[in-house]
């Protein structure tokens, strides 16, 4: 009987490395082929760039008038507002393409010798602002830098970087997706020159962000870059592609 219930035990434990061993070459055999299927694609980024010029430009500027009496500053800033405009209309402007601004008043209250300040006004500011939106950019650039010329007739007026735009971008994004795709498929049959293989069909692709910088420039966001302070610039596309190696 005992001899009976080992030769039972030894057959059930030959069963079970029996089993064991099945399944241990199953998951190899299994990882084999997920390792195969992995060497089958090939993922590659490419990338394109292009210099680009701005087509579109943003200018505004303020000039302001400070006095004790609140009519005097309002009558001196239209003297001065009239002043701008004429200067602008000379420079070829449309007066009917000036936005102005309404009129903006600050006021500054008497401080005393210790530094504590009353109730009492001593002077008022009064400011506008002016902006112009234009397809001339190369006119309002030129303008933004010579306008404070107007200094010498007694206005005080501030100048602001323009800020430039391209207006054709969401078109010539589509174009530099096309060309990093192209890039990327360039740079896959480099790598595959040497092993024998080629490029297949394209699985996959995921557009990266956009970067619009200044020309020469290595600055780069996670979440892109759009300037608008360079009238002449730059666009960066990436897209990573993942292809069938033949």
């Amino acid at each position: 009987m005992e001899k009976n219930i080992k030769n039972v035990t030894w057959v059930l434990v030959a069963f079970i490395l029996v089993v064991g061993m099945v399944g241990s070459s199953m998951v190899v055999t299994n990882g084999i082929v997920k390792a195969k299927g992995a060497q089958n694609t090939l993922e590659v980024k490419g990338s394109a760039k292009k210099e680009i010029k701005s087509d579109f430009v943003v200018w505004n500027g303020s000039f302001s008038i400070q006095s004790t009496d609140l009519s005097d500053a309002y009558t001196r800033l239209k003297e001065s507002s009239n002043k701008v405009k004429a200067y602008l209309v000379n420079k070829g402007m449309k007066e009917e393409d000036l936005i102005l601004s309404s009129i903006n008043t600050m006021t500054y209250n008497r401080v005393l010798p210790n530094g504590n300040y009353t109730n009492e006004i001593e002077s008022y500011k009064l400011y506008q602002n002016v902006e112009i939106r234009s397809n001339d950019v190369d006119k309002i650039t030129s303008i933004s830098r010579s306008v404070t010329d107007l200094i010498n007739e007694g206005v005080e007026f501030q100048s602001n970087p323009p800020q430039y735009f391209y207006t054709k971008l969401s078109d010539l994004k589509i174009d530099m997706i096309v060309l990093a795709t192209k890039d990327a498929k360039v740079r896959a049959e480099k790598m595959l020159e040497t092993t024998g293989n080629s490029v297949g069909r394209l699985y996959s692709a995921r557009v990266g962000v956009f970067q619009i910088t200044p020309l020469y420039s290595n600055e780069i966001s996670d979440y892109g870059i759009n300037d608008t302070s360079s009238l002449e610039k730059e666009i960066t596309a990436v897209v990573s592609c993942e292809f069938e190696v033949k």
